[in-house]
């Protein structure tokens, strides 16, 4: 199942996502009498029994009900799919061609940083460039949603505290990055963290370890690449960070880039610039497409937070 939250001029809900139509979850219930939760923060805290409980309306509804409760997909937008991570948690030289276009080492151990959710926007929403800021740079990530609470998860059991997938840009301002020598500053922008289009379900990714992954840049190809090159696997990953720190249900865990950023390209860097438009594209989940934009263009500050404060929380 591929999972959506979308807006429209009076509705923030969630659904179905189903070729070019979005069945919202929350109309179908209220028509079939059934309850389900309000929120997809609130299905995907319940982990596997949410999936089940969507399962189930599709299997007990009629073609009626269902019709009744389906939207055109131009008809609505779709907005990042977890607003209200608990944490937002990104590792660093996970991908080994990555490690060695950098010159590093591979780790031997997860490389973490964290990135607040005031970074997180959705599909087709802009990346804003700081006026300050030179070298803005891509990188695409299968990110990990968290379904289920867990602390020492052994290595055996954390497939089972995933609920999801979803494509995440983990956008980097380089010039700021390396001036730091760490890695949140030039990480946590306003915008920076572009998520979606979808959560596609665990049961339905098949095995997230051999998932392609792209990046485009203007439609070009600047990414492209395997999850089966990451060095610690999706599994590996969430083992790893639950010894560290209590993993909780909507955690969004964006596993590494592979090779290809613009920071690291031949003869010269390429870096992100006003008007450019990147799109990167997981297998199984979907292309999240952003526009890049200069911040003394961008008018939608204060909108973006009025929204963020008007939104459900979880």
């Amino acid at each position: 199942m591929r999972i959506v939250r979308f807006v429209g001029s009076d509705i923030d809900s969630y659904g179905l996502l189903i070729n070019d139509e979005v069945l919202d979850m929350p109309k179908l219930s209220t028509l079939m009498d059934v309850s389900v939760p309000p929120s997809i923060e609130k299905l995907v805290s319940l982990g596997f029994e949410g999936e089940r409980l969507v399962e189930g309306l599709l299997t007990s509804s009629t073609s009626a009900e269902r019709n009744k409760a389906t939207v055109k997909k131009g008809e609505i937008t779709l907005s990042a799919p977890i607003v209200f991570p608990p944490k937002i948690i990104c590792l660093g030289l996970n991908y080994r061609d990555h490690a060695e276009e950098a010159g590093a080492k591979i780790p031997d151990e997860p490389v973490i940083f964290m990135k607040p959710r005031t970074s997180i926007i959705g599909p087709d929403e802009p990346v804003v460039k700081p006026s300050f800021v030179q070298r803005l740079d891509y990188e695409v990530e299968l990110a990990i949603v968290i379904g289920r609470d867990g602390k020492n998860v052994p290595l055996s059991e954390a497939k089972e505290h995933i609920f999801g997938y979803t494509a995440f840009n983990d956008i980097s301002a380089r010039d700021i990055q390396f001036k730091d020598g760490q890695w949140t500053r030039g990480k946590s922008f306003d915008t920076f963290a572009p998520i979606g289009p979808c959560i596609t379900t665990a049961k339905q990714i098949g095995d997230p370890n051999n998932l392609r992954v792209y990046t485009r840049v203007n439609n070009e190809v600047r990414q492209n690449s395997s999850t089966r090159n990451m060095v610690f696997n999706v599994y590996e990953v969430v083992h790893q960070l639950s010894r560290v720190m209590t993993l909780e249900p909507c955690d969004i865990i964006a596993t590494g880039t592979p090779s290809g950023v613009a920071t690291f390209m031949k003869p010269k860097p390429r870096y992100l610039k006003p008007g450019d438009i990147v799109e990167v594209e997981v297998e199984g989940i979907g292309t999240l497409r952003n526009p890049i934009i200069d911040e003394i263009e961008y008018q939608g500050g204060e909108v973006r937070l009025n929204r963020l404060q008007h939104q459900k929380r979880p």
